[in-house]
């Protein structure tokens, strides 16, 4: 009952998360394209900055922008802020349900660094707070400087946390704390700069006193982050499903990349908001990058012994390749991925996948591959020490399986 209690609380909170998500994404977005199609009128209200035209839903909307406020506050204001607090307490929440609260597997890298459950969650929180007050205090300084020394100094925090964290956690814990940084940072920008600001604004009004117009320049600033850091931010939510993407050596490389592929996408759907030619430049780049971050996923993959490509002659998977990969997958694989697991609080097998036969085997090669010689993403956390010649046992078996597939 416990067990089905956690899983129905973890599919709740991802559901949550999810939905919270794309209510903040999708307000995001429309603001930023709202705000770049503005167009002038000379009949716009005093203090107005442009308006803009709109269709949906078979109604019209005709949207006013003031760049700090109009004369006089309206009885009604709706605020864009409780998608993003939701979106982070969710997502924290799930942090804590299955990285904390399963470190030892999730979390922590025993062949890294053996660090104790607390010690490795100390760290993460440490990171998340840690990044938040580096990119704070940098866009403090760089406010009245030059944007591209801004973003650069951004661009390489996120790289150097993400080497470190790579260093200190497993591959797919590292993966997500980085996402949890950036999340951190975009919310943050919402809690701590860009809706207190506005209640300043708002209060000014209140007393009929002129706000100031600083406030808004800060949130465009933040804002706009938060548009450009979306889409990587999402990247790596997904990227949990994919251990090629996560759970390899340079792995770390891929999420400044992803930063940069995203930001070029950004760039190109708010150039095309202006009303302005797209610049359709951005997809060579593009194209470039992500392939450069399948070379990265492909570069750091497990270095394993070269194996016998002679299997291809063989009718019938021959004994000794069988049952040394069958010994060690059961030996390193099956305390979870059994009928009835021996982990600690585990009650069924992780996605009711079971290797305990060699029809088990045989049946989940290649999710068995991917996982194991593709990536490192299994054991999670390397708890039970998968060297690389045991997981070069396990890729003779895959090659000769599919060599005798090709030839029936």
């Amino acid at each position: 009952m416990i067990f089905l209690m956690q899983e129905w609380l973890e599919l709740i909170l991802r559901w949550f998360h999810v939905i919270a998500g794309i209510a903040w994404i999708g307000s995001s977005f429309y603001f930023i394209a709202l705000d770049l199609s503005l167009r002038q009128n000379q009949n716009l209200p005093p203090k107005s900055h442009g308006e803009a035209w709109q269709v949906h839903g078979g109604g019209f909307y005709h949207l006013v922008k003031y760049l700090v406020a109009p004369s006089k506050l309206p009885s009604e204001l709706t605020w864009f802020k409780w998608e993003a607090y939701a979106t982070w307490v969710s997502g924290f929440a799930l942090l804590a349900l299955i990285y904390y609260a399963g470190a030892e597997l999730y979390l922590i890298d025993m062949i890294k660094y053996d660090f104790e459950k607390y010690e490795a969650i100390l760290i993460s929180i440490f990171g998340i707070i840690f990044g938040w007050l580096v990119y704070d205090i940098t866009c403090r300084i760089s406010l009245k400087t030059n944007v591209y020394t801004l973003i650069l100094s951004i661009f390489i925090l996120i790289t150097v946390m993400s080497w470190t964290y790579s260093e200190l956690f497993s591959y797919r814990g590292a993966f997500m704390q980085i996402g949890t940084v950036l999340g951190t940072i975009m919310v943050a920008n919402v809690l701590m700069v860009i809706i207190p600001g506005q209640k300043k604004v708002v209060a000014s009004l209140i007393k009929n006193e002129t706000p100031d117009a600083k406030y808004g320049m800060i949130a465009k600033q933040r804002s706009l982050h938060n548009n450009y850091l979306t889409l990587p931010v999402i990247f790596i939510m997904i990227s949990n499903h994919y251990p090629i993407i996560y759970a390899t050596t340079y792995s770390w490389m891929v999420i400044p990349i992803i930063l940069i592929i995203g930001a070029l996408i950004r760039h190109f759907f708010n150039i095309k908001h202006t009303g302005l030619k797209p610049p359709y430049w951005i997809i060579f780049p593009v194209i470039v990058l992500l392939f450069l971050s399948m070379f990265i996923s492909d570069y750091g993959r497990p270095q394993l012994t070269k194996t016998n490509q002679n299997v291809n002659l063989i009718k019938d998977i021959p004994k000794p390749i069988l049952s040394n990969a069958q010994e060690i997958i059961v030996s390193k694989c099956s305390m979870c991925h059994a009928k009835e697991p021996l982990w600690d609080n585990m009650h069924n097998a992780p996605k009711q996948v079971i290797l305990e036969t060699a029809e088990d085997i045989i049946v989940n090669i290649d999710n068995i591959y991917s996982q194991s010689v593709a990536s490192f993403a299994m054991p999670p956390g390397n708890v039970s020490f998968l060297e690389n010649h045991e997981r070069a046992e396990i890729e003779k078996l895959y090659l000769t399986i599919m060599n005798l597939t090709k030839n029936k």
